[in-house]
């Protein structure tokens, strides 16, 4: 495998990594200040700098196969999408951010032109933003036959009536579509009662419940929302692919999220790290810096072997991904999908240890970075279930010799 990054991509690193010095890194205080302003209201620095991005060229990444995409694979993509995740205000600059990535390439794969020009268009402007609506309460929702919503056929619409919950990107008022998820046929085979279908979140009966927190953190303007859908009445054209196809599409659509998730953690952990760096450098305990005690030397040590680890795994599952197709690399996907999270958070509570009380407060981003990724281990499948997947893909190669 070589893993040597294109010239194309090397570039972009470059355009990237001078775009975020100049106007991100220096503008992370003026985000947080204008959310504590208003904590549902889109920010102004962000709608400014979306426009800067893509006029440098760097919008809508992501998207490898699209007329409106960079045209890059899983390999080429993976390195920007850690430098976006050094941040939590990057991604949403340069088109990039879940869930909208994952929504925009379903429709852009399984969409039809009418839905593609009603939906896929404005996202792919920036204009609206998505949520996907597929994670229930009640229920299990790691495995998605478990789902109890329903999607019943009346006339030329479709009836909805289900609760999900983890909605992330409802609460952000410019969350103009939700990519639903119901059963359309309970008596059908197990991965065919599901499908999936497109309702606008203004659509009489749909309504947000309330809005969830991450270990006390709200994410605003973005949000994690419950919500009921009572009664609601879609036309039938809304449907995505064809009825029972919604696991076919869910399988689709977690490869690529999954990998980005990975490649953002990748990033959190580097910069976890330089600022741990900074700081062991800066304070002094019991005579000397932190950074002449063992213990502190052992844990940037660890972290720095932990981090090249995860991101070799990472972009070997890029690399699977491009050559062989996702379900070929859906081993490595489940790998990478526990081994970066894990890394990224013992990265992070070994950062947060050397600041102290610092550490745990807003004066830096581990805190919050921490939160957001311990979700990691839960999203997309928790780490039982991949876990679960590589063992059995194991022990069916012992059998097989």
């Amino acid at each position: 495998m070589n893993f040597e990054f294109s010239e194309k991509t090397k570039e972009l690193q470059r355009r990237l990594q001078a775009f975020m010095d100049e106007y991100i890194y220096p503008n992370e205080q003026r985000f947080l200040d204008e959310i504590e302003r208003d904590r549902w209201k889109p920010t102004q620095i962000i709608e400014e700098l979306k426009p800067k991005a893509r006029a440098a060229g760097l919008w809508n990444l992501f998207l490898p196969n699209d007329e409106n995409g960079a045209g890059l694979t899983n390999l080429e993509y993976a390195p920007l999408c850690e430098i976006m995740g050094r941040s939590a205000m990057a991604a949403e600059i340069f088109n990039c951010s879940a869930p909208d990535t994952g929504n925009m390439e379903v429709l852009a794969r399984y969409g039809t032109p009418e839905q593609k020009e009603r939906w896929l268009k404005p996202l792919l402007a920036g204009e609206i933003r998505s949520c996907f609506a597929m994670t229930e309460p009640d229920v299990a929702s790691s495995d998605a036959t478990n789902i109890r919503a329903s999607i019943t056929r009346n006339g030329n619409e479709y009836v909805i009536n289900g609760r999900k919950w983890w909605s992330s990107g409802a609460g952000d008022p410019r969350c103009k579509i939700a990519i639903f998820m119901g059963k359309t046929d309970p008596t059908a085979q197990a991965h065919k009662q599901q499908s999936m279908v497109l309702v606008p979140m203004d659509t009489p009966g749909a309504k947000i419940e309330r809005l969830l927190t991450v270990y006390g953190y709200d994410h605003a303007p973005h949000g994690h929302a419950e919500i009921r859908f009572e009664n609601v009445r879609i036309p039938v054209s809304n449907m995505l692919l064809g009825e029972g196809r919604g696991f076919e599409i869910a399988q689709g659509r977690l490869g690529p999220g999954r990998i980005h998730h990975c490649m953002r953690c990748i990033g959190v952990a580097e910069r976890a790290l330089e600022t741990m760096c900074e700081r062991v450098r800066a304070r002094v305990a019991f005579g000397k810096p932190l950074s002449d005690q063992g213990t502190i030397r052992a844990d940037i040590a660890n972290s720095r072997m932990e981090i090249e680890q995860a991101r070799l795994l990472t972009l070997k599952a890029a690399y699977i991904m491009d050559t062989a197709g996702n379900k070929a690399a859906r081993n490595e996907i489940a790998m990478i999908k526990v081994v970066a999270p894990n890394v990224t958070l013992r990265v992070l509570d070994r950062a947060i240890q050397a600041h102290g009380g610092a550490g745990v407060s807003q004066d830096t981003f581990l805190a919050s970075a921490w939160a957001n990724v311990r979700t990691l281990r839960l999203a997309d499948g928790p780490d039982e279930v991949h876990t679960e997947a590589i063992a059995k893909w194991e022990l069916g190669k012992c059998h097989r010799a």
